[in-house]
């Protein structure tokens, strides 16, 4: 009898059913997208979001033109969403840039308004322009969704005129938000930037007291490693190009961060002791932490355990070198090196990025998928009548969003998120009046939205959607009318989405996944070759090579990061899709643990432990690039081919990796 079985016949009232089988459970990615995220709620946000799309409605109520606070307050809205980085630098590109492109969108949508036809060919070449525009990066996607978005309303509402009237108006919102999230600079500075430092070093002392402990604690704590180097890399880095030598705050956090790549290093190694650190250590990074965050400097006093083997050796040696520089007053500005390399300068990088963009197959195949989509929800509308029809492209616009998730399970989020924002929506429009009553209900519906977005999309979708819909009723009046035409137009837009986005795009595990995991195999055999590579004769080519090796596990790391951030997104699908990449998950969890094994090696090679043969390694480079092969041209593990066995080899500091790729190679063995 299953557990199952036994656990719904057990006891009381249940033993009348025996025999029975239970009610089907809803699917466990349905679940996985209805289980509210943890994440803490920004209480910051949530207060900017309720006066910046209040206040422009009770100055439009004022001056007796709500229909132009309503138009502020949708401005108010893109910048809401928009408004998710840290550093205030960031916050500028991330709101004022999508606003940007939102202000073009709904200039071009107002021109073409009631052009029947017309509209339907410039919305459809709008969605492949912002489908393509969103490979680039985080801030091009926002701007690619603001960009269609208004662009729909614009085409879907009558705006008020002369046409730049509403560009200006909803410009005008996002920029209030701006301004409310830059409100904190001068007292804050360095703050977010400080904050993202302590967190990494934070997340190190956290692997540290897993390692050589039982299970895959350790390996989960590796991961928000990586996640905790990559958000401060780009906090510290990204927006540093041109204050370097003009800011010692940043230079200071740069050393600061750097430093602690050699404990990173030493991480694995300390992992593969097989026994816990003393809790010393990961207390001692704690401090560190506190003194990052805090700005405190003086003299590092630090009570170690004495080192005995070669990974503890240089664990106390990195640990102690990042203890001088953390407290130290001034670093040298002149001996930071970029762990990632200096930015390029940025006309370089927007040309780099259009390039990719324009011969990247897959931003070729999201823009034409989202025009496909978006040109079929307009010429239905222009063909049927249907009362308030843009809101059919705006679902189509959220839940076609290719780097957002998985499009089946978020079309079906966005119908249930959808549904209970219209009962919100129902009960205010029926009972609330219009006027001074919408400004307090504003201020509570507009809060919940940074509050809801980060417990999930459907959560996110319950939020947004009265707060639109109120927006809308002050456009046009339509009041509780407006909420049947909605449920119906969000459920058409799923229905075009599921049919036309996802069903008639069957990506392969090769095109979506299986490639991209491929890559990084293929990675992990060339940060191989670069750790063990035979080293220059000059203190130059050997800083350089240092340098060199240091960036590629960087790189290496970070991929792995958004691998697992796809596969992840993967298994929340419906079969196959989700079937499959749980059939690959285990490669994935292998190789993270190949680059591990060869981090600690090289540690241990550094702290004078004897250095592998170029045989070996080159055999190992080779045997990962097969591997890499195999994936490349597999829909499943079943079909990769046997692997061949591994020619016994003597201990030497490569032995881990070998046992590792053993491990990897096995997912081939077809099964029994």
């Amino acid at each position: 009898m299953s557990t199952e079985r036994t656990e719904g016949i057990s006891s009381g009232p249940s033993r009348h059913i025996q025999g029975r089988t239970r009610p089907p459970a809803p699917p466990g990615w349905l679940l996985k997208g209805l289980r509210p995220s943890t994440a803490p709620i920004p209480w910051a946000a949530v207060l900017r979001a309720g006066i910046a799309m209040a206040l422009p409605l009770a100055v439009g109520f004022a001056l007796d033109e709500p229909e132009y606070g309503a138009l502020v307050s949708m401005g108010a809205l893109s910048g809401v969403i928009g408004d998710t980085a840290d550093a205030y630098r960031m916050r500028v590109l991330n709101i004022a840039v999508p606003q940007f492109f939102g202000a073009v969108g709904v200039a071009l949508g107002t021109l073409v308004f009631g052009q029947g036809w017309l509209t339907v060919a410039v919305l459809t070449a709008i969605a492949l322009v912002s489908g393509m525009i969103s490979s680039i990066g985080t801030v091009a996607s926002v701007s690619g969704l603001m960009l269609l978005l208004y662009s729909v309303v614009g085409a879907g509402l009558p705006m008020p005129q002369p046409w730049w009237t509403a560009p200006l108006l909803l410009s005008a919102g996002g920029l209030f938000v701006l301004a409310l999230s830059l409100l904190g600079w001068p007292l804050r500075g360095r703050q977010p930037e400080r904050s993202a430092v302590a967190a990494a070093y934070r997340a190190v002392a956290d692997s540290l007291e897993t390692a050589g402990g039982p299970g895959y604690a350790y390996e989960e704590r590796r991961h928000q490693v990586t996640q905790a180097l990559n958000e401060a890399y780009d906090l510290v880095l990204g927006r540093r190009a041109r204050v370097h030598g003009r800011s010692p705050s940043l230079v200071r956090l740069l050393a600061q961060l750097n430093v602690l790549i050699p404990l990173v290093e030493a991480a694995p190694a300390a992992n593969l002791l097989g026994r816990p650190l003393s809790p010393v250590i990961p207390a001692a990074v704690r401090e560190l932490a506190a003194a990052v965050e805090d700005g405190r400097t003086g003299t590092p006093v630090l009570d170690l355990p004495p080192p005995g083997s070669q990974s503890e050796r240089a664990l106390d040696a990195a640990l102690r070198h990042a203890a001088t520089i953390v407290l130290l007053a001034e670093p040298d500005p002149y001996n930071v090196d970029d762990r990632l390399g200096r930015p390029s300068a940025l006309g370089v990088r927007a040309r780099r990025a259009v390039r990719d963009m324009m011969f990247s197959e897959a931003s070729w195949r999201y823009g034409l998928r989202l025009a496909l989509c978006i040109g079929l929800a307009q010429a239905l509308v222009s063909v049927v009548e249907i009362e308030r029809s843009y809101w059919v492209a705006l679902t189509v616009t959220f839940v076609l969003k290719p780097d957002f998730g998985s499009v089946f399970s978020r079309a079906v989020l966005r119908a249930l998120g959808t549904a209970v924002g219209l009962v919100i929506a129902a009960a205010v429009l029926s009972e609330v009046p219009r006027g001074w009553w919408d400004v307090p209900v504003m201020v509570v519906l507009a809060a919940l939205i940074p509050a809801f977005s980060v417990r999930g999309y459907a959560f996110q979708t319950a939020a947004i959607t009265p707060v639109i819909l109120l927006l809308s009723d002050l456009l046009n009046h339509q009041g509780f009318d407006l909420i049947r035409p909605r449920l119906l137009d969000s459920l058409i837009g799923c229905a075009i989405t599921l049919v036309a986005g996802y069903l008639m795009w069957p990506e392969s595990w090769r095109t979506r996944i299986g490639d991209r995991l491929a890559d990084t195999v293929e990675d992990a055999a060339r940060y191989v070759e670069r750790a063990f590579g035979p080293l220059p004769d000059t203190e130059e080519g050997l800083r350089a090579a240092r340098t060199a090796r240091l960036q590629a596990r960087r790189r290496i790391y970070r991929d792995l990061s958004g691998v697992r951030s796809e596969f992840q997104r993967a298994l929340t699908e419906p079969p196959p899709t989700g079937e499959r990449a749980a059939a690959w998950w285990p490669l994935v969890v292998a190789v993270e643990r190949i680059v591990d094994a060869t981090t600690a090696a090289r540690v241990r090679v550094n702290h004078g432990a004897e250095p592998p043969d170029q045989p070996e390694v080159t055999s190992i480079a080779e045997d990962l690039r097969a591997l890499a092969h195999g994936v490349r041209h597999a829909d499943s593990p079943s079909q990769l081919h046997p692997p061949k066995p591994l020619a016994p080899e003597l201990p030497s500091v490569l032995s881990p990796v070998r046992q590792e790729l053993t491990a990897a190679r096995a997912i081939a063995r077809p099964n029994p």
